[in-house]
């Protein structure tokens, strides 16, 4: 009897024994996936990473337009922002704001007195005052954004307010672009407030002839008329 229970736990040991070791080189194998996995999705968190870096900085920088105005005949005034550029000079080509005093600052010229001055007439100024630094300079000067050439419309117009006055413009088209006149207007009284010699002036402006094409019955605005529309 001793030897028939010695047999049988003989034969229950190499039976658990023979279920156990399949068990332990599958967990052997198990422990793989984890080494490998990291290295077959490693890529993609970089690469995602790299379109978040590239996609900003490839859309950051866009063009600016140039401002509708004659260079010949344009006063540059202040709050004006200019493009200077300096060929083959990088470190003096530059965009500058014209301060309230009318200056500009420059390097190697500092102050230079823009307000009042025509883009061709700055260049000219530009390229002799850069003459002893510089081996026959050749400047350009452009007119990024015009801020110091506004008009105004007051009173009961649609969108009363300060407009660019960017080239020629008519008071009709200044209230065109206004979004015309508001509902209580009276457009037989409307005129132009505009300043002569230090003193305000009223320029009756018929709007209904303006607005039939009638000759001589618009007005070309200047810098810092105000249509007033009672």
């Amino acid at each position: 009897m001793r030897e028939f229970r010695t047999a049988l736990i003989c034969l229950g040991v190499a039976w658990f024994s023979s279920l156990a070791l399949p068990k332990f080189g599958n967990a052997t194998t198990v422990q793989n996936p984890p080494n490998v996995q990291p290295e077959k999705n490693g890529p993609s968190p970089v690469a995602g990473q790299t379109a978040k870096k590239d996609g900003p900085s490839a859309a950051s920088s866009q063009p600016v337009k140039s401002a509708d105005y004659d260079p010949a005949t344009y006063v540059i005034g202040a709050d004006d922002q200019l493009l200077i550029s300096v060929w083959h000079e990088p470190e003096l080509s530059m965009s500058v704001t014209v301060r309230p005093d009318g200056i500009i600052t420059l390097p190697l010229l500092n102050d230079v007195h823009a307000a009042g001055l025509k883009p061709l007439e700055l260049q000219a100024l530009l390229m002799e005052r850069l003459k002893p630094f510089v081996n026959e300079p050749q400047v350009t000067v452009s007119v990024q954004t015009i801020r110091s050439r506004r008009v105004f419309v007051a009173g009961q117009g649609a969108k009363p307010g300060a407009y660019p006055l960017t080239g020629r413009m008519t008071a009709l088209e200044l209230l065109v672009q206004a979004g015309g006149l508001g509902p209580f207007a009276k457009a037989k009284s409307i005129y132009v407030l505009r300043k002569l010699n230090g003193q305000e002036t009223r320029i009756r402006f018929n709007y209904k002839d303006a607005l039939s094409g009638k000759t001589n019955s618009d007005i070309v605005l200047e810098p810092g008329d105000i249509v007033v529309i009672p």
